[in-house]
């Protein structure tokens, strides 16, 4: 089978990197024929077709008038990417192309390209961009779906973006993309959570998506159910990720127990000059990060935001650990209440510091939950699942089997 592989960045820039990645890698390990389309960068990984990929775009460049009115343009309709993936869609003649994340640089311009060749297309859906203009799903910090899939005047009349421009282009380019519908030219969205399906049909009839769970290489992930007496949290330091609830409810402790936070962000600064018994250890990666996740206790998911489904808390019951995490967006598909961790309510500092109290004080607990977590990811988030159930999406695709919708 020739694939065709498409997402804007072809470096580890994300989560969303690391699923392209791992599908890539699957289908060149069995032997299919997979063709990149992407943007140049030089963190990118070796791909043989770099020579079809589009210039480098950085929307953070400043500029003139003139500048801002040609970013403008190919943030909702990249010319170039429509050039260069009819180029090498002419010369390599993929069977189906699976698109990642393709907004603001690649543009949805290139799916109607692709339907015009005759390919089949595939997207699976990171955030929540189908539904809201800015991908976010929030508004001052706080959820929001007021566009509900349909309102895209919304970040214009509300404002929500802090920036009446910002606002103009978003509106413009999600009411460009519905009138020229691009997204109708998809054949099947993959959505890896419930949760984010279900908030998709606001625009996209049930039938058309699939629900697939991201997948992790539990190979790679040795569980340790001994402990180094800590809790911790990894991720971005950022309102939506409620660390500062986290840092809240463990001021709150009854019986104080250590807590490691580990990531860089926009409070990273204001968080370590507050008054905190917190360890912040900044960003950190590879066998660090892997050693502090394998030694934790438990970690911390408290966020305040739609998380699809999060491979923080994927790698951390891969690693045997209990996860607390908040009952927010895809989370609770992950978290078995009471079974691999504990669920509380998005910003509830009470209910979260007693969840810590819970494992912390009962080291036996936390081991049961986190072999029942190791036990979750092998069966149901196994990387190699995860593909074959990819695989068998191409299949039906091309052989045109879509099945009724499986959303409940």
């Amino acid at each position: 089978m020739k694939i065709l592989f498409v997402n804007k960045f072809f470096y580890l820039n994300g989560g969303s990197e690391r699923i392209f990645f791992q599908e890539r890698n699957f289908f060149l390990s069995q032997g299919h024929k997979v063709i990149d389309f992407s943007m140049m960068d030089s963190r990118n990984s070796f791909s043989p077709f770099s020579d079809f990929f589009i210039s480098n775009i950085n929307y953070y460049k400043s500029g003139g008038w003139l500048s801002k009115i040609r970013q403008g343009v190919n943030f909702i309709h990249s010319s170039e990417s429509v050039q260069k993936i009819s180029q090498l869609v002419v010369r390599e003649q993929p069977d189906i192309a699976h698109l990642h994340n393709i907004y603001h640089q690649l543009t949805p311009a290139i799916i109607p390209t692709l339907k015009r060749y005759g390919v089949k297309v595939v997207m699976t859906l990171h955030d929540y961009k189908l539904v809201c203009p800015s991908y976010l799903a929030m508004k001052e910090g706080r959820l929001c779906m007021d566009c509900n899939g349909k309102s895209f005047l919304k970040p214009l009349t509300s404002n929500c973006q802090g920036s009446i421009a910002k606002g103009l282009l978003l509106c413009t380019e999600a009411l460009w993309h519905e009138l020229r519908k691009s997204y109708d030219a998809v054949d099947l969205f993959i959505s890896p959570s419930l949760f984010l399906a279900n908030l998709t049909t606001k625009r996209i009839t049930a039938n058309k998506i699939r629900i697939l769970h991201n997948g992790i290489d539990v190979t790679k992930y040795k569980p340790c159910y001994t402990n180094n007496g800590y809790g911790l949290y990894f991720g971005r330091l950022s309102q939506e990720k409620g660390i500062e609830t986290l840092l809240n409810a463990h001021a709150a402790l009854t019986n104080p127990y250590p807590l490691k936070i580990v990531g860089t962000g926009p409070l990273d600064r204001e968080l370590r000059s507050s008054i905190t018994n917190a360890v912040f250890l900044g960003y950190k990666t590879g066998l660090e990060l892997e050693d502090l996740i394998a030694n934790a206790a438990f970690v911390i998911v408290p966020s305040e935001c739609y998380e699809n489904c999060s491979m923080v808390v994927l790698e951390s019951m891969a690693y045997g650990k209990p996860v607390i995490g908040s009952r927010v967006g895809g989370i609770p598909e992950q978290i078995e209440d009471g079974k691999t961790g504990f669920l509380f309510e998005m910003g509830n500092v009470n209910e979260l510091a007693a969840k810590i109290e819970l494992l912390s004080t009962q080291p036996d607990l936390g081991v049961k939950m986190g072999q029942a977590a190791r036990r979750k990811i092998k069966n149901e988030y196994s990387l190699e699942d995860h593909c074959e159930g990819v695989l068998k999406i191409y299949k039906d695709v091309i052989g045109r089997k879509i099945s009724r919708s499986n959303l409940t």
